[in-house]
């Protein structure tokens, strides 16, 4: 029955990815970038500067903080993506996968300030704090209830069900990998302490997110420059076999082209959810006083989660030399090629890490259908049904097969994705002109921008945060 579904998935997968979600995907992150001015690499300054601020924000307990929205939003981009994701990616496409992923970063960046910006101009005030994403700003913005609804209804299967049975099944594997732990018993572990977390509602998770993410990648990035170091003398020709992999002659030949892209951008925009309508939810629910602010950090966390967090799984791998001989993918490929780097402490070092980034990835994804449930309906009875269909996720993902698993989400993923780059693109003016009353606060010598909705004529009654 699985093998079946699974080969149905794969077909529909080739389709969609192929004709529906590259091209869009890349041309709408190179109009953004060409008509934001580049936005993701001239305002790096001001990103790490408005991080700055947002820490100094953090301690209100009635307000989520723009550090506290950037921690959610990189709790649900940095996971299996970053280690399972990636080693995948390589198998399947190799090395020249990793440019590919890193090139929709660099471009994607400028679609993850675009919706950002929007969810904090459409924005609403929730119980305990803000509340917004793709499903408002399609609401308000494109007057279009029934297509919020509709990605409501996406994002709530793809997230909440579909991506967290995924980083269940990738934390299952790493310990039954390393310490021969049954898959069984991790279930019901993990699905107990989600229960436990997501019961406690979105504080919860901005807390819990805001004390993992900080650690687990901080971590996992000193081990990734202590194998660079012991190896800096072949890192010329890593990006040497990265780039000639990337655009190499025997690829074109081969066929091999094609997969190789294909893997690099699936893989990049799990990871990374640029453009995809996820990292919008967390955005609006920061107070900032200029909804470019927000956009600014999300687009940020995307750069922290590719060009670092992935960077680092494909150096281990590559300079490992696995990844073309072993046969394996996912997470047992990076913890073999961790363990072939620094000995037998790399595989239980990976399964501690994938355990805390996917776990906060679990979270994470929660607190993005939370939001989306809300704007269907605000009965406490679907949101607790709700809450039990996602520890009834996990418990599956945790038992599934991996294939199925990862190709279920690449589906779902991509009719997400599809969906909200239709709102952005229609939306964009909006966050363009946004960005310029930002900019022209700033020259003007104003320290911190405030918005009003007075400066973009365009919006509507609809707006009720800004007026």
């Amino acid at each position: 029955m699985q093998e079946t579904l699974n080969n149905w998935v794969i077909m529909l997968n080739d389709w969609i990815w192929t004709f529906l979600i590259i091209i869009p995907l890349i041309g709408a992150g190179l109009y953004f970038t060409f008509r934001t001015r580049f936005v993701q690499f001239r305002k790096i300054r001001e990103m790490f500067r408005l991080l700055g601020e947002g820490i100094a924000g953090s301690n209100s307990k009635n307000s989520v903080s723009s550090f506290q929205a950037f921690c959610i939003a990189t709790a649900s981009r940095v996971g299996t993506g970053n280690l399972a994701g990636v080693a995948t990616a390589i198998a399947l496409g190799g090395p020249g996968a990793v440019f590919w992923m890193w090139l929709i970063a660099l471009i994607g960046s400028a679609s993850a300030f675009v919706e950002s910006t929007l969810a904090q101009i459409y924005k609403e005030k929730g119980e305990k704090s803000f509340i917004g994403g793709p499903a408002f700003y399609m609401k308000k913005g494109l007057k279009k209830k029934w297509m919020g609804t509709l990605f409501a209804l996406i994002i709530i299967v793809t997230f909440g069900l579909v991506f967290n049975s995924v980083q269940a099944n990738t934390i299952s594997l790493a310990f039954n990998e390393s310490f021969g732990f049954s898959r069984i018993w991790l279930a019901v572990i993990l699905t107990f302490f989600t229960f436990l977390t997501i019961f406690g509602g979105i504080h919860r998770v901005a807390r819990v997110s805001g004390i993992i993410v900080p650690i687990m990648a901080i971590a996992y990035m000193l081990v990734a420059v202590f194998i660079l170091s012991i190896n800096i003398t072949h890192i010329p020709a890593l990006f040497e076999h990265i780039f000639a992999n990337a655009f190499g002659f025997e690829q074109v030949i081969g066929g091999g082209l094609g997969a190789t892209i294909m893997q690099g951008v699936r893989r990049g925009l799990f990871s990374n959810e640029a453009g995809m309508g996820s990292a919008p939810n967390a955005a609006a629910t920061a107070t900032v006083s200029h909804p470019a602010k927000q956009g600014l950090i999300q687009a940020l966390s995307v750069f922290t989660d590719t060009l670092i967090i992935c960077s680092c799984t494909s150096f281990i791998i590559l300079l490992s030399d696995l990844s073309a001989e072993s046969g394996l993918k996912g997470i047992q490929l990076t913890q073999a090629a961790l363990s072939n780097e620094i000995g037998a402490f790399g595989s239980p070092f990976i399964a501690v890490c994938i355990l805390l980034f996917a776990f906060s990835s679990i979270v994470g994804n929660y607190s993005y259908c939370e939001t989306n449930l809300f704007f269907i309906s605000s009965k406490p009875f679907y949101l607790q049904l709700y809450r039990i269909a996602v520890g009834a996720m996990v418990l599956f993902g945790s038992l599934a097969g991996l294939d199925l698993v990862w190709n279920l989400a690449d589906l779902f993923m991509a009719i997400m994705t599809l969906t909200n780059l239709i709102a952005i693109i229609l939306l964009s003016k909006i966050a363009f002109k946004a960005l310029g009353d930002y900019n022209r606060q700033k020259k003007a010598g104003i320290k911190s921008p405030v918005f009003h909705a007075s400066a973009i004529p365009e919006l509507g009654e609809e707006v009720t945060e800004w007026k």
